[in-house]
């Protein structure tokens, strides 16, 4: 196996700047930035800017899209512009 194909996977520590929350996992992806950790250890860091603690999906603050609203505005719209069938 070429010793220069595969990418560094290392221990790196991922930041929320949206929320502060941090969290130690593995990754390929660099940077030049450092933190230290609870263990006393300096990992890499890397600031994301949403993840699971700060994105409306997860957090359960998700908007609700009024479907039904909208199709109804759709075809009253449409109707003004359909043109008016002859009576026979």
């Amino acid at each position: 196996m070429k010793q220069s194909f595969h990418p560094e996977y290392r221990e790196v520590v991922y930041k929320d700047i949206a929320s502060d929350f941090i969290i130690l996992t593995r990754s390929t992806a660099h940077t030049s930035e450092t933190i230290q950790w609870e263990d006393g250890k300096e990992y890499p860091l890397i600031s994301v800017e949403i993840s699971s603690s700060s994105h409306p999906f997860f957090t359960g603050k998700q908007r609700l899209l009024d479907s039904e609203g909208r199709v109804e505005r759709f075809k009253k719209r449409y109707e003004k512009l359909k043109p008016a069938k002859k009576k026979s």
